[in-house]
């Protein structure tokens, strides 16, 4: 018999390293887009100076009210017009950079905010190239 809430079926963030994180058990390692119940991978989003709104259609078809973007690695911004097209449509949007992303989108998501995570993920160094 179950005595508390189940919140497990909810997508977050089980851990985050290089070239990857884990949604639950699933390991993902290209750019991603995560709600609580949809997962949508690969996503077309790899540098956040190149955004453009057709890489963001698919976040913004969940309609959230806040999107949490990851940059990967590195905090970066997209293009300023890009960010005021989002605000002015009603939403919320975060930019930091991946790590910092994942427990946010964590804390909303157990907080039941209705947020879209859209997670840059850098690809993992092979160790036979890296300098």
């Amino acid at each position: 018999m179950k005595l508390h809430v189940d919140r497990t079926a909810a997508n977050t963030v089980t851990a985050w390293g290089e070239g990857e994180i884990r949604v639950r058990e699933q390991v993902i390692r290209n750019s991603v887009i995560l709600t609580a119940e949809h997962i949508i991978h690969p996503w077309s989003g790899r540098h956040a100076d190149t955004l453009d709104s057709d890489d963001m259609a698919p976040v913004l078809a969940l309609e959230p009210n806040i999107i949490v973007l990851g940059t990967g690695q590195h905090l970066s911004f997209p293009d300023p017009a890009l960010y005021a097209d989002i605000l002015a449509r009603g939403i919320g949007l975060e930019v930091m950079d991946t790590p910092a992303a994942c427990r946010t989108y964590n804390i909303l998501v157990h907080e039941g905010r209705s947020v879209a995570a859209a997670l840059m993920i850098d690809e993992a160094l092979d160790p036979a190239t890296a300098r």
